[in-house]
């Protein structure tokens, strides 16, 4: 695979994963705390508390999320060993 690919995939999944795993990591974390989530329709707001098993999943999902693209890039942009050709040894 060429260097060039395997640095456009690694900043393609950067972009999708890693970008929205950082912000579920945060939400994940408000969430954990306790922080309520406030929704307001047509000038209604309802607050509410989710529970923190939420919060803990979102961040689980979020580690998921970030670690894609580091194995992306370390699998795409490591150098790979040459093959090496060994003389072959006729039998005695």
């Amino acid at each position: 695979m060429n260097r060039t690919v395997g640095i456009g995939l690694t900043i393609f999944t950067v972009l999708c994963c890693a970008c929205p795993g950082l912000i579920m990591c945060v939400f994940g974390g408000m969430i954990g705390a306790g922080v309520p989530l406030t929704t307001t329709l047509n000038d209604m707001s309802i607050s509410q508390k989710l529970p923190a098993s939420y919060g803990v999943g979102l961040i689980c999902m979020s580690i998921i999320l970030i670690l894609i693209p580091i194995l992306v890039g370390f699998f795409t942009l490591r150098n790979k060993p040459e093959a090496v050709e060994s003389p072959v040894v006729p039998p005695t």
